[in-house]
């Protein structure tokens, strides 16, 4: 009779799954009601504690992720741009506008900028504080249009534009152009900017040192 008490006692699974407060436990371990632990033993090495913080999913279960991810997930997008060279550079208006070419990033706290398509993919929801500026050479002919613009998935949400003046040859308007705006943007949604000018403009030269070109979008909720 022992043996085979012993036999049916070693018969259980060892895989089985266990229910407090439930009938139909669904893990190996399955608690329907609060989770109260009394004493929890602090862990001394920062390397192992990165990777062992656990999380309630939504589903219920918990599970465990690192560390870092919750920080980066939690940190606003902080970011400026410009062009990775410092030297004057044509861009042509043939079309009346063009996107900027920013190829080059001053920071980037959560890696959203293309450097390759000169484009911001917004990682999650919030509002964002964005703006560019950009200055243009002495060669800058007269025209009634020239200027810059702030575009959301593909889109003019903002944009400062202005006749260009000369006299005796002589340009009387500011070579500067600036935008900013603040805009609700959902993760997903894109900002690229774009140079304005009349077509007779031909192409225009800017300066591509990064205190005269650049552009900024702050995350501030």
């Amino acid at each position: 009779m022992k043996i085979l008490c012993i036999a049916l006692l070693c018969s259980v699974p060892i895989f089985a799954q266990v229910g407090i407060g439930t009938v139909s436990p669904t893990a190996s371990l399955d608690i329907d009601g609060d989770l109260r632990i009394r004493v929890v033993n602090e862990e001394m090495n920062k390397d192992v504690a990165k990777d062992s913080v656990l999380v309630l999913s939504r589903d219920g279960t918990v599970k465990k992720i690192e560390a870092i991810e919750i920080v980066d997930k939690a940190l606003p997008t902080v970011l400026k741009g410009s062009f990775s060279s410092s030297t004057v550079f044509s861009i042509s208006l043939a079309s009346g506008s063009a996107i900027l070419p920013f190829d080059a990033e001053d920071f980037d706290a959560n890696d959203e900028f293309d450097t390759s398509t000169y484009t911001y993919t917004a990682g999650q929801d919030g509002i964002y504080a964005i703006s560019v500026q950009i200055k243009a050479t002495a060669s800058l002919g007269v025209a009634t249009n020239f200027g810059v613009s702030i575009l959301r998935n593909g889109s003019i949400i903002s944009q400062n534009s202005f006749a260009n003046v000369g006299i005796l040859g002589i340009n009387a308007t500011p070579p500067l152009r600036q935008s900013t705006n603040l805009v609700a943007l959902s993760a997903g949604d894109t900002i690229h900017f774009e140079v304005l000018g009349d077509i007779a403009l031909g192409t225009i030269d800017l300066f591509g040192t990064t205190t005269e070109s650049y552009f900024t979008i702050h995350q501030v909720r």
